[in-house]
Formats: structure tokens, C-alpha cells, sequence
């Protein structure tokens, strides 16, 4: 491709609202053009990338068994009405109407509309196993669209859906999709990390994210120290939290304590560690219908409330603060609030107990009276109480799976697995005859990677202060020829003769011959993160070129006879 009829259009200026390199650079370099909040032009050069990405995952993905489709964007509402989503996934679904008034909506994810396809076709264990997938728009409307392709509302993703006879095929298939991913990943020159983590909306029972590391990630990950144990802090576990500390020795009884309403000053007035005070978490939970009702979640007092646990422990759709107004009006006592009673006080449905606190003895908790709270707590003397992991874990915390000790990192979701078991197929009525000729729900996985997001992924991780620095798998083009001086018949004629070779051996290259200032070309360069360019300038004469490698911007000088064979080299 010569760069003088290539439609690469670069700009000087970052974009006000770029706050992300990949966001500024992907648009300062000509690869997307924003035309409206959260939606995005891909140009040649963002399409050129795309197609790169898209490739290697159709190869692996065509390489474990999964056969590729193209399902309609468009989805009729009354599928995501059946399978309880519609309600459930918030405003974030677009709804609509034609002109006969039927609902529709675009599809963020095609559970739905997959399950309706294998549901037609699939009606014996004969048929099974079957994986489809496919490369396709998506539009989800975020409520703030932001950092450009990592947050937009219209965006490319890889989904696939398998479809089994029971749960051990589909642990197998979630098995080798986790392998295919890490290939993907690994071929597209990323440096990621597979982490446990929550199934949100798509639901089902076990899922995994993975993450490419970059302090830029909206994602809070718990990685150990000392062995590959990783999760997104949403359902990151940990080692029973200890302290060196004795527990305060004290039998039952309620004990004044004026003014005494944070766990702080609890702890203080006590003079004891806040893991021997019991915290109360109160919060507004939603569910479906658009019914909502206070929830209790009851934590040892160093720990914080996860509040995407929690909403998970209880099946709410969304969980809100409520105000001391609000517990006042409740029957309740802010700074105050303990576990006696409390069902009887406000007729709750959901009194929870983080699971470290099972059993646990010698606590102080709120006694449902002003200025009061009870010592010499003993949970185990409860009936009936409901354990759930509850706790955000955080960095010191022991790992779950070894001695080591957890850290914070920061990373980018882009691939993300489910088993779902039958929660889509049970509801939407897709069943198959089994080998005794029964009829039983599909037992379904399903599996995504956000192909447009990889490109800022990829540049998150890869860039510097002057641009892009794509991966040799994702790069537009192998390698730039840039001429000094397009007005040199020698220059403009030894780059010709090195363009046409290059084509013929299959490398995809670009021959900057426009009419430019040389410290133009090199600035385009760099900002467009092309691998290598080959430099061909006054040096010729004396029989010489510069080879430049974008990743180091080291520049080597090479006889212009050799070029040819160290690019194919490299």
C-alpha cells in the first residue's frame, strides 16, 4: 500500500476528552473516528488491526471444534422476556419498538437468540456436543460511555455458546475453551492473567475473566504472591483472616455506650481490634418487578462489605445506600444496628453473615438501642443464620490456595467464560431426547472476548510517549519504507524496487512516497506503531539504508543490498 492513496488521515492533537493513550492515539493515528458518545468509525488502518485480531481468533477458535455463525443483531424482546433477563439487565439493554409496535432489542450478548436456534434443530444426545460462536456487532448503552474502544456502547465481540448432554461435557468444553483462550491471548502478544470472577448478568454457576494486565484497567484483580491463584476483587476468596490479638473475655450482657456509632470509636471504647466487633451493612435492594426491600449483611468490623457478593447472596438486581432517615423510619437505631431481634424489629427477608464469622465467639455487636451494644457475643448460639462469602478481599489478605499473600493489580476484561448449565435452556423450553429417551434442558457454556477492545488493550500495554507499539500479530502493516526525499530519482527508485520485492515475499508493507517533510514521516511512524521501517535517505549513496525497530526506536544501518534478506529474517 503507498501511503500517498492510503486514507490515513493523522492528527497533531490528542482529543480533549482522551484520557487513555489508546484512546488518543487510536484516533490521533487514523485507526477509529468517534461519531457519537460511545460509537466509533474503524478507518483502514483500525479495520486492517481488527481483521488481524479477528483472525487469530477465528483460526483458534476453528481449530478447538466451534463453528462460526452470524446471528441477528436485532433480537424480538419476548425471548429476553422468557429467559428473565429483560427486567434483569437494566437500563444498559437498548429496547425498542417497530412499526407494528412488536419490542425488540439490541443485542449486547445472544444467549436468547442462540438458544432459540439450537432449540429449532438440536433433539437428540446424537446431535451433541455443539459449539457456535461468531464475530459480531454488539450494542450495549452504557450510562458513560468512556476511554474510547474500552467503554463504547457499539463495539465487536467474539461470542460462542456450546450446547451438551451433561455437566462433565461441558466442564470439558470450558476446559479447552480456557486453553484456547490463553493461545489467542499469547499469539496476540499480551500479557494476561486468568482470574476467577463473577457471572453478573449472563448468570450461570462457574466463570473466568481474562485480564491483560495495565495500570490503566478499570478492573481491581487479587493476584498471589507465590502461586497463580488470581480473581476479580468481585470474587476474589481469601485465607480465614487471623489476628495475633487475644478476644475480649466477657459474659453476655448489654453495656452503655453513649455516642459510640463507628466501629472506630467501638473499638477504641473497648479498646479491643475491630475484628472482634460485628459491623452492620444495611442497603437497598432491587430485584425484579421492580420490588425493593432493606437487606442486612453482618461483617467482622476490619472487613468491608463486596457489595457485588452481596447482591449475588441475595439475587438482587442493584443494591443503593439507605439513609439514616430511612432506618430511622425502619424502627431502627444508626450506628447502633445488631443481629438480636432484627427479623422481629423489621420482618426482613435477608439477614446475612459473612462466612468467617460462623461460630464465631466473643464479638460486639449493636444492641438495637441507642447508645447501647452487646458484649460476650456468641453467633454460634444463633439459629438458622445464613453464611455467605460477603468480605472485599484486600491486598495483605492470605491466598486461598497457598501461603503467599495477595496484591492488588489493575487489568483489562477482555475475554470472559460461563458455565451456564440450563439457565437459558430451562426457561426458553430447549430440551433433547437423552440415550434413555427422556427429555432434559441443554446444558450450555458460553464464552466471549471483545475483539475492539482489544485494540486498546493491546496499546494500553503497548506504547510509549510518542505512540502506538502494536505486536507483530496485530500490526497494520510488517513494516514501513519511508523515503527522505521523494524528489531523489535514486531514493524513490531503490524504495520502489525494495516495495515490490517485499510484496512478493508476502509481507504487508507500506511505502511512505508522500510529499512530506522526513520529520513528518518518522512522527507518523512512530504515532502508528508500524514494527520496523526501513529508512532510505542520503546514506544510499554510499550503499547504505537505517532499519528502525518501533518497539525501542534503536536504529541499525544495513548495506542496501542486504535489507531484503534481514527483513525477512525478522
Amino acid at each position: 500500500m503507498r501511503f500517498s492513496a492510503f486514507f490515513a488521515p493523522t492528527l497533531k492533537e490528542a482529543p480533549k476528552d482522551a484520557t487513555l493513550k489508546s484512546h488518543e492515539y487510536l484516533i490521533r493515528g487514523g485507526y477509529i473516528q468517534q461519531v457519537g458518545s460511545g460509537i466509533y468509525n474503524f478507518l483502514p488502518l483500525g479495520k486492517r488491526v481488527m481483521d488481524k485480531i479477528r483472525q487469530v481468533v477465528k483460526e483458534e477458535m476453528d481449530q478447538a471444534g466451534a463453528q462460526e455463525v452470524m446471528l441477528g443483531f436485532v433480537t424480538p424482546a419476548e425471548l429476553w422476556r422468557n429467559s428473565g433477563r429483560f427486567e434483569k439487565y437494566g437500563k444498559e439493554l437498548l429496547r425498542f419498538k417497530d412499526r407494528k409496535e412488536n419490542d425488540f432489542v439490541l443485542g449486547p450478548t445472544h444467549e436468547e437468540m442462540v438458544v432459540e436456534l439450537a432449540k429449532g434443530y438440536v433433539k437428540s444426545y446424537k446431535q451433541l456436543p455443539l459449539h457456535l460462536y461468531q464475530i459480531h456487532l454488539k450494542f450495549r448503552d452504557e450510562i458513560r460511555p468512556r476511554f474510547g474502544l474500552m467503554r463504547g456502547r457499539e463495539f465487536v465481540m467474539k461470542d460462542g455458546y456450546s450446547f451438551h448432554a451433561n455437566e462433565a461435557d461441558l466442564i470439558r468444553e470450558f476446559e479447552l475453551m480456557e486453553a484456547t483462550y490463553k493461545r489467542i491471548f499469547t499469539r496476540l502478544g499480551l500479557d494476561f492473567r486468568v482470574v476467577e470472577a463473577d457471572s453478573g448478568a449472563i448468570g450461570g454457576s462457574g466463570s473466568k475473566e481474562f485480564m491483560v494486565l495495565a495500570q490503566s484497567g478499570e478492573d481491581t484483580i487479587a493476584v498471589c504472591d507465590s502461586c497463580e491463584y488470581a480473581a476479580n476483587i468481585e470474587a476474589a476468596k481469601r485465607r480465614a483472616k487471623k489476628v495475633d490479638s487475644p478476644a475480649p473475655i466477657a459474659s453476655f450482657s448489654k453495656f452503655k455506650t453513649p455516642e459510640v456509632k463507628s466501629i472506630e470509636a467501638l473499638a477504641e471504647f473497648f479498646r479491643v481490634d475491630p475484628f472482634y466487633t460485628l459491623k452492620a451493612v444495611v442497603k437497598k435492594a432491587f430485584f425484579d418487578g421492580g420490588k425493593s426491600e432493606l437487606a442486612f449483611f453482618f461483617l467482622r468490623g476490619c472487613d468491608s462489605l463486596q457489595e457485588t457478593k452481596a447482591c449475588n447472596a441475595i439475587g438482587a438486581n442493584e443494591l443503593l445506600d439507605v439513609s439514616e432517615e430511612e432506618l430511622i423510619k425502619a424502627g431502627l437505631e444508626p450506628g447502633f444496628i445488631g443481629p438480636y431481634a432484627l427479623k422481629n424489629l423489621t420482618g426482613a427477608n435477608h439477614i446475612l453473615f459473612d462466612l468467617e464469622l460462623k461460630d464465631a465467639q466473643g464479638l460486639i455487636a449493636g444492641a438495637n438501642e441507642r447508645d447501647h451494644h452487646f458484649v460476650g457475643v456468641n453467633l454460634g448460639e444463633f439459629e438458622g443464620l445464613i453464611y455467605k462469602d460477603l468480605a472485599e478481599v484486600g491486598e495483605g489478605d492470605g491466598c486461598p490456595l497457598c501461603e503467599g499473600r495477595l496484591t492488588y493489580k489493575k487489568g483489562i476484561e477482555v475475554g470472559h467464560i460461563f458455565q451456564l448449565g440450563t439457565r437459558y435452556s430451562e426457561p426458553l423450553g430447549a430440551n433433547f431426547l437423552n440415550p434413555e429417551g427422556k427429555s432434559q434442558p441443554l446444558v450450555m457454556g458460553c464464552y466471549g472476548i471483545g475483539v475492539s477492545r482489544l485494540l486498546a488493550a493491546v496499546i494500553e500495554q503497548h506504547h510509549d510517549e510518542k505512540g502506538c507499539i502494536w505486536t507483530k500479530s496485530t500490526a497494520p502493516f510488517d513494516l514501513v519504507i519511508v523515503v527522505s526525499n521523494v524528489k531523489d530519482p535514486s531514493q524513490k527508485a531503490y524504495a520502489e524496487n525494495l516495495y515490490n520485492a517485499l510484496q512478493k515475499e508476502g509481507i504487508e508493507v507500506l511505502l511512505d512516497d508522500r510529499d512530506e517533510r522526513y520529520g513528518s514521516k518518522m512522527a507518523d511512524f512512530e504515532l502508528l506503531g508500524i514494527p520496523y521501517a526501513v529508512i532510505v535517505g542520503k546514506g544510499l549513496i554510499e550503499g547504505q539504508v537505517e532499519l528502525v525497530n518501533r518497539a525501542n526506536l534503536q536504529k541499525g544501518i544495513v548495506l542496501a543490498d542486504d535489507i531484503l534478506g534481514r527483513i525477512l529474517e525478522l
